[in-house]
């Protein structure tokens, strides 16, 4: 996320509107907004490949998997913030909003120099706060590492990183190799 804030306080209601007429996406955090940056290649790639090993794993059951343009919205200590995760999936019947998911499943960010640190820190805090979330997962773009944080494990970090090795998400049954992760990537 690059730190370009409109000033002065925002209300949900303009920053909702806002979006769908921008071609800029932006973070909402308590009132203040973000611009967020363009994504690289291997950015690209690897959030591509992801969300279609997720999209045909989860045809047919109520599992729905996001990518990019679906934001999470948060309530933290009475402020209102909304993200965009590079992929979200959620599962829950409360899940009604067209624009914004409150109850995700499992959220995935692919980390880039800039947006690294708040991936590992504040959004990790936002997101393992989410009732309904079992599993985060950062995936790097500048080297083959995956971290995964579950709910099942008090939020511990595994790492993976041999090419032989695969992502598992066991709240939703699904594997998929590290190479397959990082294909037509040169990380």
């Amino acid at each position: 996320m690059e730190a370009v804030e409109k000033r002065g306080a925002v209300t949900v209601e303009d920053y909702l509107s806002g979006e769908l007429r921008s071609e800029t996406r932006h973070e909402f955090l308590g009132g203040a907004v973000y611009a967020m940056a363009g994504a690289s290649e291997e950015h690209n790639f690897i959030a591509t490949n992801l969300l279609a090993a997720l999209h045909s794993h989860l045809r047919g059951q109520p599992c729905r998997v996001y990518m990019a343009d679906m934001k999470v919205r948060l309530l933290i200590s009475s402020d209102d913030v909304f993200y965009y995760p590079d992929l979200l999936v959620a599962c829950d019947p409360r899940d009604t909003d067209r624009y914004f998911k409150r109850y995700p499943k499992v959220l995935i960010e692919v980390l880039s120099p800039d947006t690294e640190r708040t991936d590992r820190r504040e959004k990790f805090l936002s997101y393992t706060g989410i009732e309904t979330l079992e599993e985060y997962v950062l995936v790097a773009q500048d080297r083959r590492e995956v971290t995964v944080f579950r709910r099942s494990r008090q939020w511990q970090p595994e790492i993976l990183g041999q090419p032989e090795q695969a992502l598992e998400l066991a709240s939703l049954g699904f594997t998929v190799p590290l190479s397959m992760i990082y294909e037509r990537v040169r990380a």
